[in-house]
């Protein structure tokens, strides 16, 4: 097993034994790096979280009232389509914010000023989301309770609900909504200070580098039926099941599961990705998982085994540190 993966460079063979110290120090070393977080700028985005096409739209427009902000914006658009500007629901919600009709002709705008509210439109329905937001949010200024929190609950239950239980009513559907949103906002806004540690790194690290040296398999889930084998996306997936973290089978799906560590603050245990767009998550074509010193675990392309490869190439995006909560937030898709 061991002859599979020492031939894929100079000096990678030492890695394994570089990974138990690694893992072991995955506490020690968050704990410095969250140490000095700071706090109280306003919010931006994370660099490659918004696709560029609607970047601008959603920093401008994130911040239309106090209650909003970018993340939440952006947080909202990716959970209802996912940046899809043709997506129709099976309740016949439309476009990239997923406006009812009937909803759009009393709330939409005509925000890019060319004549006609088009709710197939980002440039009108991304505004249009933020508007409604802000709407909602002013019905329920003097509710108790996290503005933004009763703002989101008014979007999926009714303002008249928030004000009638003061706050966000005590609704699974809503109460789940709320709190999916505000979790999906930390994987999009920029953050401030240092990324906190994730706690399953560890385990998931293990997982990996006891799959070294198996055969890459497109669409593999490591299953008998599979013959234990995995595709990128479906080593990293079973990574982080094995430690009670579900994410979704595809990687660019799996890049909205917390927060996004710069390159030179990344740990033992965050997802890496890759793309053929830098600007654009959408394009997101692979995945590994960190294991330090420049270097993730992968399962690379039909050919090749599990193995250690350099992170530093052109199409690298960033990472992400995944989280229970992050995991449990994303919706699930069924994109290939």
């Amino acid at each position: 097993m061991r002859k599979l993966w020492v031939g894929v460079g100079v000096g990678i063979g030492m890695c394994l034994c570089f990974v138990g110290m690694l893992v072991l120090g995955v506490y020690t070393v968050a704990s410095n790096l969250v140490a000095g977080a700071g706090g109280g700028a306003s919010v931006g985005l994370a660099q490659g979280a918004v696709p560029a096409a609607y970047q601008k739209l959603v920093q401008d427009w994130g911040n239309l009232c106090p209650a909003l902000n970018p993340a939440i914006l952006a947080a909202q658009i990716y959970s209802e389509s996912a940046w899809n500007p043709k997506a129709v629901s099976p309740a016949d919600a439309r476009g990239i914010a997923q406006f009812i009709p009937g909803t759009w002709e009393t709330h939409g705008i005509d925000a890019n000023k060319d004549g006609k509210r088009d709710i197939w439109d980002p440039q009108d329905a991304i505004p249009s989301a933020a508007a409604y937001d802000c709407e909602l949010a002013k019905y329920v200024k003097n509710v108790p309770g996290d503005l933004a929190d009763n703002m989101l609950a008014s979007y999926n239950a009714g303002s008249y609900a928030v004000i009638r239980y003061r706050g966000v009513p005590p609704y699974d559907e809503t109460q789940g909504y709320v709190k999916a949103i505000r979790t999906l906002e930390k994987s999009f806004a920029r953050p401030v200070g240092r990324v906190a540690p994730s706690q399953q790194a560890a385990g998931a690290i293990y997982y990996a580098q006891e799959k070294l040296g198996t055969p890459y398999l497109w669409g593999g889930d490591g299953t008998a039926e599979d013959r234990g084998r995995f595709d990128c996306s479906g080593l990293t997936k079973a990574a982080y099941e094995s430690v009670g973290i579900t994410l979704p089978r595809v990687a660019n799906d799996q890049w909205n599961a917390g927060a996004h560590p710069k390159r030179d603050e990344l740990l033992p245990g965050d997802l890496v990705f890759f793309a053929y767009d830098l600007k654009d998550p959408r394009s997101i074509h692979h995945v590994g998982l960190y294991v330090g010193g420049g270097h993730m675990i992968n399962a690379p392309y039909t050919g090749a085994v599990i193995r250690f490869d350099k992170i530093d190439t052109p199409d690298y995006i960033g990472a992400t540190r995944v989280t229970q909560d992050g995991a449990k937030a994303l919706p699930r898709t069924n994109g290939v």
